[in-house]
């Protein structure tokens, strides 16, 4: 087969599913993925004979599709923030949504002082805080998750974006006390687990059966990992140090509420592309603890 014709057949299976355009689309990553070409070169040899497993592997991706799993795991990777991630299973995808926190933290981290040291707590693939790396080019970025299958993705990001030297990893329990070894930090990030136990049971199946539960379910008013984390996590912020959420749809007062209670000055919310609100950036008020 040639590409022309793997590219047709997985188009018109996927239209099955998708408008013409959006199914044109999914083809031709997958196909680009699948057989290590970029576009442009895959318009050179659109004509050209196909090596056998990569008409294989893009049927085989179109079946995982038309069965809901999410692009971004048939494919393997996925962009964030301009970033190339790998991404499996064993992290959530990330998503427009995040943009809104990222955004917040980039935007503080630039303003911090010189060689800020920076956590994202709840990291996943690690795409919060590879692209706070990314952007804020002193920064010395710790990446940390219960998960040492989201750790092993998130480590083999850092060396894809050659960010190793100035990020890190560790395997840390948001439920817990913050461990001392981290040591303090000028800013800890976090997009936490925050479904609700009656969300959880109204996901969509393209959530419910690939994205990992563990970084999905925040108890049952959801609200589970931003109490754990302001209490335990607040020590190991420098004197007046900065907190940062992602929250879902509704939550923004619950957040701001908690956070407040605790003593931090709300200093921004911050919707993301969809005009809902979704981020907070907080100061403590504390000198220390």
């Amino acid at each position: 087969m040639t590409y022309r014709d793997i590219y047709l057949s997985a188009r018109s299976s996927l239209s099955k599913m998708e408008d013409g355009q959006s199914a044109g689309l999914i083809a031709r990553d997958l196909l680009c993925t699948f057989s290590g070409k970029s576009p442009e070169q895959l318009i050179r040899e659109i004509d050209s004979p196909a090596e056998e497993n990569v008409a294989a592997r893009v049927f085989d991706g179109v079946d995982r599709l038309l069965k809901e799993e999410p692009l971004a795991y048939v494919l393997g990777q996925w962009e964030f923030y301009g970033l190339p991630l790998y991404v499996t299973p064993d992290v959530l995808i990330p998503r427009d949504d995040t943009c809104a926190v990222t955004e917040l933290a980039i935007n503080k981290g630039l303003f911090l002082d010189k060689d800020p040291r920076i956590l994202d707590l709840c990291c996943g693939s690690g795409c919060i805080g590879l692209a706070i790396a990314s952007r804020v080019k002193d920064a010395r970025v710790t990446l940390a998750d219960i998960s040492k299958e989201a750790l092993a993705v998130a480590k083999k990001n850092i060396a894809r974006n050659k960010l190793g030297g100035r990020v890190s990893t560790f395997q840390v329990d948001a439920r817990e006390k913050a461990p001392g070894f981290l040591g303090k930090f000028d800013l800890i990030v976090s997009n936490p687990p925050y479904i609700t136990r009656s969300e959880m049971e109204q996901l969509p199946k393209s959530v419910d059966a690939y994205e990992p539960h563990l970084a999905l379910f925040g108890g049952e008013d959801g609200l589970d990992f931003y109490r754990s984390i302001i209490q335990k996590f607040t020590p190991i912020l420098k004197p007046e140090g900065y907190l940062c959420f992602e929250f879902g749809m509704g939550m923004a007062d619950a957040v701001c509420g908690l956070l407040e209670e605790n003593d931090y000055i709300i200093l921004e919310r911050k919707r993301d592309f969809n005009d809902r609100e979704r981020a907070v950036l907080a100061q403590h008020r504390g000198k220390g603890i």
